[in-house]
This record gives C-alpha cells, structure tokens and sequence, in this order.
C-alpha cells in the first residue's frame, strides 16, 4: 500500500467567512472534512453547491465542508465581494479566502471545481474534479463513517458555526435583482428579485403591479401567489400575447407567465440539471436544461443563453421543440461556423435581428451570432481568452472586460453591464469600439452622472425609450438612467417588502 499522507494544515492567518472563528485540521480531527475548491464566477462551482448541502444536511454530526475560495478574476479577492457571493448562494458551510493559490498549490490543485476529501485522522484521501459527484462522494463517506467508528477514531458532534446570513440577512426588499426587463409601451418594468425567488413587477416610474412568486424557492405552477421559482434571471415578452418567458435558473427550466390570466407554467426543462452537451434536439418539457441565464424572443423563436453548457439554444414556441443553435459545448472561444463554435458560461443575449450579441462572461468577451443567412459566430471584442481580462477601453481584441453579465442593444449600440468592473460600457457592434459610459470602476452605491458615480457588480441592463435600467446586483436595487444626460438616480418601490418582512399591496 501507498504510504499514507497527511493532510496540509490549513492557515489560520488567512480572512475566514461563516465563521467566528479559523478552522484547523486538528480542531476538527475525528470528522470528515471536504475542502471545496472554487471561485464565485464560475457555472460548475455553483453546480456542486447543492450536492455539497445535500451531504452536509444528510451528514451534519460527521462531515464539514470548508470553501477554499481560490479566485479566478481579481475582483474575487476582494472579502466584500466573497462575503456577497456567499450571501448570493446560501452558503452554510465555512469559507476560507486562499490568498494567492497557496492552498491550490499545497494540495495539488488543477480545476475549478475540486473537491478534497481528509479523513478523520487528518489524513488525505484523495479528490474529485468537476461535477456530478454526490452519489460517488455519498458511499465514500458512509464507508469512511463505518470504518473509523470500528475504529474508534470517528467524533459525532454537530459543529456549530456562525453564518454570514445571520449577520446580515437579507431583507431588502429586492435581493440580488439579476436581471431586468423595459417595456416602454406598457410603462412596465420586470425585475428578476433573483435572491428572492420572484419576479416584481413595476411602473417605470417604480409602482408595484404584481409580484409573481411566493419568494420561497421551488419549482410549482400555478397563479402568482402559488407559483415558486429558483433564482430566476432572464426574461423575454411577447408584448402581443402577453406573455413574459423567464429563465429559471437554478431549476434549469424555462417558464411561461401569462399576464392575462396571471397564471404561470413552465414550458421547458424536466427540473433536473441537463449534462449531455452535445449538439442535441427534443421535445422541450422532455429535455434537460442546463441553467438557462438569459432569454431573447425573435418571432416564434426563444433564443436561451445557456450558461451551464456554454452554449446558445432555440426553442421553437409552435411545436415546443429546444435545440441547439451554436456551440459544440466545450469551454472557450471559436469562431465561425454555429456547430464548431465555443463559448464560455454566455450569459447575457440581446440582438438586432440580424445577430445575436452575447455576453460571453468567463472570457470576458462580446460574442456576435449571425442569424438567417449569416449563420457565423464573431468575437465583437474582448480577448477571447480565459484569462484576458481586465478594464481597457478600445477597439476589438484591444479591450478587456471582466466577467460582463448584462447586454442590451439599443440603435446603433449594446450596453453591456461590465460586472466585475462595476461599469457601463457601451459598444459599436459593427467595429468593436468600446468606451465606458457610467461608474468610476469602484464598488458602491453613488448616484450622480456619467462615470462620477459607482455600481456593484450590476449584472442586468434593459431599456425603454430615452432610460436604460440596470440590476444593480449586490447593492439590491435598480438605477435609472436618462440616456441623453447619463444621469444615475436609484429607483424607489414603495410598499415593496422582502417576502418575508410583509405582503406588498397588488394592483390588478
């Protein structure tokens, strides 16, 4: 047999979240420990999340979870941001912030996400890579369970931790808006209350019309105060019909709202998370999804930004068939043909008809996706690499974004919300000019006009007439720009609660 290796020590000088406390190996001696590896950015962390609360609920009194936040983009590192991503996520487990790799490099590390498994002695027992591991990591540790109770070496105990949502619960009355929609022509506004599990909807002068969804998170149908959601994001509207179709993220669905009868369906996905990425064809409610982030309707079409499988889908709303349109699903950036093109977690879509434009996030770049007879993907701007990024405004392979989640073409350009870079950029599709337009790269809340004022990590941007609307993430609310003075205000809803708090008045 191979010699058994021990476990590195975790540092104890290092920023810990979820906690009052640093954790060591030693403390925790007698229990099994998972070390998560990953970054707040990235499409397969937060797929294993649920497998990881799955395993923490089913073995509380032996098994700990510790986050190793090991970041990708450097406004990962920054504690605030880590702590708001935490909040985001409902994360229950500690987190320890990794300061430049080092616990990566003391454990071997080589993706995100990897999982490290120690047993109660401390000891290293090995390590999985990527998703779908909970039914592998499910035997592991009841075999681990029953060998160190035989041996005596095993402790029973729940450990008792102290949460970042205990400290700071989130009971704004929107949390984490993700997404939004303008509708000039029927003065509404609809805002993905993606922390709350619900869709608001508003005047564009901030009147509450309706709330859809209870605010608890699940999958149900129903009328708006039965239908649940799961960390909802993307939206498109049938202004005709009356129809709001919302990507359900985190269900891995897509859902129909019909405004009419206030009823909500969902009309794609099976409500299990979609693994198969090759190019594939079927009947929609038949067919697994892969967290669908954003939405666009052209005719009779939903093109579906589908972060989980970096890839972009159709649905044909006659015969309810979802396909794939462009991407092979592998990770990265090709251009050129649909089929042999690659993405990166795309998570934003808009488009003037004659091309798709796509926030293409984890490389932090504008991808362009023809339609009709063009048939071609093109990067507008942007490295195109995994790691190219950062805040350059310029032409084409020239900028650098960070992790852009939001786009919105409005004649002749798209505004895209910068995330990481806490801006507005705006962008000619045509030559790949790209200049920023709103917030001084810092994060904050100042309201003002042009770059004197400050976002943090806004992630969806919409528009109605002279106004573009942006979800400003992490600050919980929606900011209000007059396009032809750049001026930012913050909107007000009044009598708009967090779920939990009170009931907002609806106007039917």
């Amino acid at each position: 047999m191979a010699p058994r290796v021990r476990a590195p020590e975790l540092p104890q000088n290092f920023s810990w979240l979820n906690t009052d406390r640093p954790l060591s190996l030693k403390e925790l001696k007698g229990r099994i420990v998972i070390l998560d590896f990953w970054t707040y950015c990235c499409i397969n962390c937060l797929h294993v999340l649920p497998d990881l609360k799955y395993l923490e609920q089913k073995y509380k009194n032996t098994l700990t979870v510790i986050g190793v936040h090991s970041a990708k983009f450097d406004n990962e590192q920054e504690i605030e941001n880590i702590r708001q991503a935490i909040l985001r996520y409902d994360i229950e487990h500690p987190v320890i912030v990794d300061v430049d790799f080092q616990i990566w490099q003391q454990y071997a590390v080589r993706a995100w996400p990897t999982l490290v498994i120690i047993d109660p002695e401390s000891y290293y027992v090995g390590s999985a890579s990527g998703e779908g591991n909970r039914d592998a990591l499910d035997e592991l540790i009841s075999q681990m369970m029953q060998a160190h109770q035989e041996k005596g070496t095993i402790n029973f105990q729940e450990l008792s931790i102290n949460l970042e949502k205990q400290k700071q619960p989130l009971n704004t009355p929107l949390a984490f808006p993700g997404k939004i929609l303008a509708d000039g022509e029927g003065n509404r506004l609809f805002i993905a209350d993606t922390g709350h599990h619900r869709i608001v909807v508003t005047t564009l002068e901030g009147e509450v019309l309706h709330i859809i969804g209870n605010g608890k998170s699940g999958l149900t149908d129903g009328n708006f105060t039965e239908a649940q959601f799961f960390a909802p994001q993307g939206m498109a509207l049938d202004e005709e019909q009356q129809i709001l179709y919302i990507a359900d993220t985190e269900n891995h669905v897509l859902r129909q709202v019909n405004l009419k009868n206030q009823q909500v369906k969902t009309i794609a996905g099976t409500g299990e998370q979609g693994h198969y990425i090759r190019p594939q064809s079927g009947k929609a409610l038949e067919t697994a999804l892969n967290s669908p982030w954003d939405l666009e309707k052209i005719g009779n079409s939903l093109y579906i930004a589908m972060a989980g499988q970096h890839q972009i889908w159709e649905m044909e709303l006659e015969t309810g068939i979802v396909s794939t349109y462009a991407g092979t699903g592998g990770e990265g950036c090709v251009d050129g043909s649909l089929s042999n093109s690659a993405f990166a977690q795309p998570s934003g879509i808009t488009s003037d008809r004659r091309e798709l434009y796509i926030a293409d996030s984890e490389i932090s770049s504008i991808r362009a996706v023809g339609l009709a007879d063009l048939q071609e993907v093109r990067t507008v701007c942007g490295s195109g690499e995994l790691f190219g990024f950062g805040d350059v405004d310029g032409i084409g392979s020239e900028v650098r974004l960070q992790h852009c989640l939001g786009i919105k073409y409005i004649p002749d350009y798209l505004w895209i919300a910068d995330t990481y870079n806490h801006k507005i950029k705006r962008i000619d599709p045509h030559t790949g000019n790209c200049q920023t337009m709103l917030g001084n790269g810092i994060a904050g809340h100042q309201d003002g006009q042009g770059k004197n004022t400050q976002f943090f990590e806004p992630s969806g941007i919409s528009a109605a007439s002279f106004l573009l609307f942006v979800a400003d993430t992490n600050n919980h609310v929606i900011r209000r720009v007059e396009l032809d003075t750049l001026q930012v205000t913050t909107m007000q809803f009044p009598n708009l609660c967090a779920p939990d708090i009170c009931i907002p008045q609806t106007i039917i």
